[in-house]
């Protein structure tokens, strides 16, 4: 899924729903019936909104440096089957708009004792963009990652391909990934590293290939409320304000 790199927020915050408290103190004679009331529900609703100083998607700044709104909200349920939308801010301009919204669904979960898969397909939408010379603008990416703990630190490798269509070029891409994570101990400090690769029509490259990368920390300031500071490269043509190396801070809140 597609995140406000903080790659991501925590992750996600869960709402339930809650007992009635007035009515169980009344009906100490109907047990049963308080158990129902207070069962959580199979269904969860999380959000993230967020406010970063560069909007950068695989190393690539979509709006031209400068600040980016963005935020989301997903509906799982309980068997791992989930469903959610992320919306940001970007550059202004005819092909693309000023917005990005995502819609994306697949499906979560533990498949070994400390494994987790994560599967689904993502839908990039450009609502306010004219689309290009080649077309429409919006394009699907089908995602793949799997996720475990190596010692203190949680590791993912994961993949995205986007098959041949006419808003990119009527070609293909893979990008493929790895991020690493570990917290620094008695601090709500985090660290984390990422790297990906891209090849195909979605390079910055002019061989068509070309790598990306972050190192940072998130900072825990409250239970919702994180700070992030990384340092993002990508490879390929260096234009400022788009692809060169650059400090990004974001401050987003996970409810």
């Amino acid at each position: 899924m597609r995140t406000s790199n903080l790659n991501n927020l925590g992750k996600k915050a869960k709402s339930q729903l809650v007992g009635l408290s007035a009515i169980l103190l009344a009906t100490t004679a109907a047990p049963a019936f308080a158990q129902d009331a207070e069962a959580p529900s199979s269904i969860t609703v999380s959000g993230n909104a967020a406010i970063t100083s560069d909007y950068r998607f695989r190393g690539v700044s979509f709006s031209d440096g400068d600040i980016a709104v963005q935020g989301g909200i997903d509906v799982a349920h309980e068997s791992g089957f989930y469903v959610g939308t992320w919306a940001s801010s970007i550059e202004d301009s005819a092909t693309f708009g000023h917005t990005e919204l995502d819609i994306y669904g697949g499906w979560s979960g533990e498949v070994s004792s400390g494994v987790t898969v994560d599967v689904g397909l993502l839908y990039y939408i450009y609502p306010n963009g004219e689309g290009g010379l080649a077309g429409p603008s919006d394009y699907f990416e089908p995602y793949a990652s799997i996720s475990g703990t190596l010692g203190p630190v949680e590791a993912t490798l994961g993949a995205a391909y986007a098959f041949d269509q006419a808003a990119i070029g009527n070609d293909d891409n893979i990008y493929v990934y790895t991020d690493f994570s570990t917290g620094i101990p008695s601090t709500p400090i985090s660290l984390n590293a990422h790297l990906g690769y891209t090849d195909g029509t979605l390079s910055t490259a002019v061989d068509g290939d070309n790598f990306d990368w972050s190192v940072g920390a998130d900072w825990a300031v409250t239970g919702n409320l994180t700070a992030g500071l990384k340092y993002v490269g990508v490879g390929g043509v260096k234009v400022d304000d788009f692809t060169d190396d650059t400090v990004v801070f974001t401050l987003g809140v996970a409810f």
